[in-house]
């Protein structure tokens, strides 16, 4: 029966992987038809609700209450689906303002009908200050005489049922998530917090094996361009320029300091956010006072054959000139890399246009503030000093430059800082959301220090392999220097994410860049916390560390912050991305140091046997925050959407990566048989982690796909 019940996961991970394989070519709505509402697949979930239940028979679990909790918490999960399935209602409705409706849309050309009214009195789109970038979606609605506001993150409960905001159009028009869910939502929430307290349990439970597993032996071995130089191009001395990144911008949807467009401008150009030890303020001012020098610079960064042939260059670096002057032959933009580099020309283009720093904000005659750049239509209501000031602007700070009188046009600067200060008012960022900002910015280390921890750590995990095979430690001026850049690395981590919390006004957990920061400070956490028992984690936290910053920058080092989408203004986001990621970092420890036992193997049996009960001490925690993750996950889905469980490939893979890593859960399956075994196993278990995290985000798309 345990061999069944083993084989019954491993078929049910199989067939959620092909549904996600199936949903990228045939689309979500055929995979929903024929995989996850098909009656062969409920039956497959009623085989293991009672797969679950003959183990709990069998094992006499009622004596083990913790684990009878998880055991049972798989049927009730899925009875709760069911019920959500057969008894609940979920479905949507537009209203228009001032007409009543009861009619609910639940798909393919059913309807419902609520037991009473819902008219929509107003819909408003809040937005970020002094921008016209989403804040969140508001409609105000009126039912059975009460009036209600419905916004993201924000539902309505009436009698039973809970409406959710979805959509709007430009016509007033408001479209809500309706759903009626009592029973299946009730019963899956029991289970979720049966599978927790039931998997906490076990980790706690005085007689348990996992606190067997913690009263183990340490281990006690350590495991551990320059240029050729030649003309630059002209551009403002550092302090001048400095200055000029301290007024402040309109970009992506936010109000930034211009610091911030530079070091964007200058990494999209270039790939770094310097160059050739100008800072990315003075990269900006070439382009703005000294285009003449700048235009034949050879640091916009192209790549492909094809977009080097049509440039004529041989270097994978071509200057603003090559591109003008081969504008007739980038037609047929089919390559992508061509496509790429365009774009780059382009943002050049914007700048030169004087549409593309919107420094200048002024109020219409309705008094709605907006920003504008110096060659936009600028609003009737502007004053003539106003109006003559962004005008001008331009052509007076040319006029210093090329007089050299870097002293006025600092003053000129200072001037714009505070005519922006006057006229936008309490819509620019406080001064300590703008320092944040400007430190962080400055903080950019490109790649350097991810391919050092990298380096360093292959080192130290090289070294420490070699010398634990032969039963000998590393000197200990080694260890300790392992132990400071590990501490250190992780300080400068939290120091940019609080740095970018405050600059950005919402905790940054919500794209690929945040999480794989916020994974390598979970792994410099874990490899600090067990360093006095098991100094082999300071080797594997320093690799590790290297490859999540190294990911972290495959899109640009230290992305400007951004404005938070309305649907993720949640604290659950925090909770969610959290958890998830420190139990990733687990995941990959238990990766190296299944790496470390395959290449140590049986040279020394202390040094196999002591990380053998470390990969054993850590799996534990790793499950269950990865169980906490989705748990909350899902109950975040439903808070925003009325919807605990979409089916979405990122979920999908995320339960997949919980069944390959709970089996090796069980003492008697033969992958603990062996400490080679279970090495083994967890180092190939880590590819379920890649797919879920990147093979969703690069191939499978879906709602989490965000890198």
């Amino acid at each position: 029966m345990k061999k069944i019940r083993v084989a019954l996961m491993v078929l049910v991970a199989a067939v959620l992987a092909a549904g996600t394989i199936f949903e990228r070519y045939r689309g979500a709505e055929w995979v929903a038809d024929h995989f996850y509402t098909s009656w062969w697949f409920i039956a497959l979930m009623a085989v293991v609700a009672i797969g679950a239940l003959v183990a709990i028979v069998q094992g006499r679990m009622w004596q083990r209450p913790a684990a009878l909790m998880v055991h049972a918490a798989v049927p009730v999960i899925l009875l709760g689906g069911a019920l959500t399935t057969w008894t609940g209602l979920h479905g949507s409705m537009t209203l228009t303002p001032g007409i009543p409706s009861a009619t609910i849309d639940t798909g393919n050309g059913h309807s419902a009908t609520l037991p009473f009214d819902m008219e929509l009195e107003s819909f408003e789109v809040l937005t970020y200050p002094g921008t016209h970038t989403p804040m969140d979606f508001v409609s105000h609605v009126v039912a059975e005489g009460q009036r209600h506001t419905i916004s993201m993150n924000n539902i309505l409960r009436h009698r039973g049922y809970r409406f959710y905001q979805e959509d709007y159009d430009e016509e007033g028009r408001s479209t809500l998530s309706v759903s009626h869910d009592p029973l299946g939502i009730a019963v899956t929430y029991c289970g979720y917090a049966l599978l927790l307290v039931g998997f906490l349990w076990l980790m706690l439970s005085r007689n348990g094996r996992y606190r067997r597993l913690l009263k183990g032996t340490a281990v006690a071995a350590l495991l551990l361009a320059s240029t050729a130089a030649s003309a630059q191009p002209r551009t403002l001395p550092r302090h001048t320029a400095d200055r000029m990144g301290r007024m402040y911008v309109l970009y992506k949807g936010r109000v930034c300091p211009l610091q911030t467009y530079a070091k964007d401008f200058t990494t999209k150009l270039t790939g770094k956010a310097t160059y050739r030890g100008l800072s990315a303020e003075q990269v900006l001012a070439g382009y703005l006072f000294y285009f003449n020098d700048w235009a034949s610079e050879p640091l916009i960064k192209i790549k492909g054959d094809d977009a080097r042939q049509r440039l004529h260059v041989s270097t994978n670096r071509a200057s603003y000139n090559d591109f003008a002057a081969n504008q007739e032959h980038l037609g047929g933009m089919t390559d992508k890399n061509l496509r790429a580099a365009n774009e780059k020309f382009s943002l050049v283009q914007s700048l030169l246009s004087g549409k593309g720093l919107k420094l200048f904000p002024l109020a219409d005659s309705a008094g709605t503030l907006g920003w504008y750049a110096q060659n936009d239509a600028l609003p009737l209501a502007t004053a003539d000093e106003a109006y003559l000031f962004v005008r001008k602007h331009q052509s007076y700070c040319q006029e210093l430059v090329v007089k050299g009188d870097y002293e006025e046009l600092e003053r000129i600067f200072e001037k714009t800082l505070a005519f922006q200060e006057k006229q936008a008012g309490e819509v620019l960022p406080t001064k300590l959301r703008a320092d944040a900002e400007r430190l962080y910015n400055a903080l950019t280390t490109d790649r350097w220090l991810a391919m050092l921890s990298i380096t360093l750590g292959l080192l130290f995990f090289a070294l420490s392999l070699f010398l634990a095979g032969r039963g000998r430690d590393l000197p200990r001026w080694i260890r300790w220097t392992a132990l400071a850049w590990v501490a250190l690395l992780t300080a400068f981590l939290v120091l940019t994410f609080i740095l970018r919390w405050i600059a950005g006004g919402h905790v940054p957990m919500a794209g690929g860049f945040d999480s794989m920061n916020l994974m390598a400070i979970a792994i410099g956490l874990i490899g600090l916390g067990l360093v006095r028992k098991h100094s082999m984690a300071l080797p594997v936290a320093m690799l590790t560390m290297g490859f999540c910053l190294l990911v972290a920058m495959m899109s640009g080092s230290n992305p400007p912050v951004t404005n938070l989408m309305p649907v993720l203004n949640s604290p659950l986001l925090c909770l969610h991305v959290a958890v998830i990621m420190m139990s990733y970092a687990l995941f990959f420890f238990l990766m190296m140091i299944g790496i470390a036992g395959l290449i140590i193997g049986k040279k020394n049996p202390d040094f196999q046997y002591s990380i053998f009960n470390l990969a054993k001490r850590l799996l534990y925690p790793a499950v269950f925050l990865l169980a906490l993750g989705i748990a909350i996950g899902a109950v975040w889905a439903n808070i925003s959407w009325g919807n605990y469980w979409s089916w979405d490939p990122k979920e999908v893979w995320a339960l997949i990566t919980l069944i390959v890593y709970a089996l090796p859960l069980h003492p008697s399956l033969a992958i603990n048989r062996s400490a080679r075994s279970f090495h083994l196993y967890c180092t190939l278990a880590f590819l379920s982690v890649i797919v879920t995290y990147f093979g969703v985000n690069f191939f499978l798309g879906g709602v989490h796909a965000y890198m």
